[in-house]
């Protein structure tokens, strides 16, 4: 049983956490989402780290409203979050999703909601540097090959390449870069609202070309930081009917492995 703690607990006892987990909805309401929230639970509960979620009180970013135009149902969403946030004091955020990240850090301050907003693939390898993390089973992932896949809102959008590569490399797998990363990476195909619009015609999907690049490096896991990608990235995977030699994981869930928190199969 994960021990999560609601910000409404810790302000019932006085108290105040380390941080604030945003799980987002993704990481709430869809199946595969949910593994990576559990595995980012798992490790910051082994770390001792004094985390709490807003459980019930969390709503939408509005981040979905705002990439299809409808800027009120942004705005409600987010001043109804901002309250929240606010009447407990939240500082400081850590989520894993791209989407949440980039809205809570460059568009909630012009509403009144500014806090210091971490991506998971930036606070985990923080957690490296500084020791805090031990890699005590990673020689399972020595010899396999790993890809990364960028996401435009985590990359692109916000000039993080680096952390979530770095993660990677603690692992002492061998990382192998797809023709298209880093600033000329290839989007999965969900960003801007697409994941939750008719696709618009083509010769091809963009998360079944994106898988393309991925399956050319010979990896047998390509890992991602984000939901929208996971979900994207694992579709192409099926749809070349690779998903028994290839595996699609987010970083906290390789990173919960190499700390023997995780048994995934490869």
């Amino acid at each position: 049983m994960l021990e999560v703690k609601t910000m409404a607990e810790y302000a019932a006892n006085g108290e105040t956490p380390e941080v604030l987990f945003w799980v987002g909805c993704a990481g709430s309401f869809d199946q595969r989402a949910q593994k990576v929230t559990r595995s980012f639970v798992k490790i910051l509960n082994h770390l001792n780290i004094k985390f709490a979620v807003l459980g019930s009180e969390e709503s939408c970013t509005g981040d979905p409203a705002k990439r299809a135009g409808n800027e009120l149902t942004f705005q409600m969403l987010a001043l109804q979050n901002i309250e929240v946030m606010n009447s407990y004091g939240v500082q400081k955020i850590v989520t894993t999703c791209p989407h949440c990240f980039n809205i809570l850090k460059n568009e909630y301050p012009g509403l009144g909601g500014k806090y210091k907003v971490t991506h998971h693939a930036t606070f985990l390898q923080e957690l490296i540097d500084t020791g805090r993390i031990k890699l005590s089973d990673a020689s399972q992932f020595k010899g396999k090959k790993i890809t990364y896949h960028d996401s435009c809102y985590l990359g692109r959008a916000n000039d993080i390449y680096e952390a979530p590569r770095a993660l990677l490399e603690a692992l002492d797998a061998e990382l192998v870069e797809m023709k298209s990363c880093k600033t000329k990476g290839l989007c999965c195909g969900a960003g801007g609202a697409q994941m939750f619009k008719e696709e618009e015609h083509g010769t091809i999907r963009i998360n079944n070309a994106r898988t393309e690049q991925a399956l050319e490096t010979g990896a047998t896991v390509i890992a991602a930081a984000c939901p929208f990608c996971s979900t994207m990235i694992s579709d192409g995977v099926k749809a070349k009917e690779k998903q028994m030699q290839v595996k699609v994981f987010d970083i906290a869930e390789l990173l919960a492995a190499g700390q023997g928190l995780e048994n995934l199969t490869f």
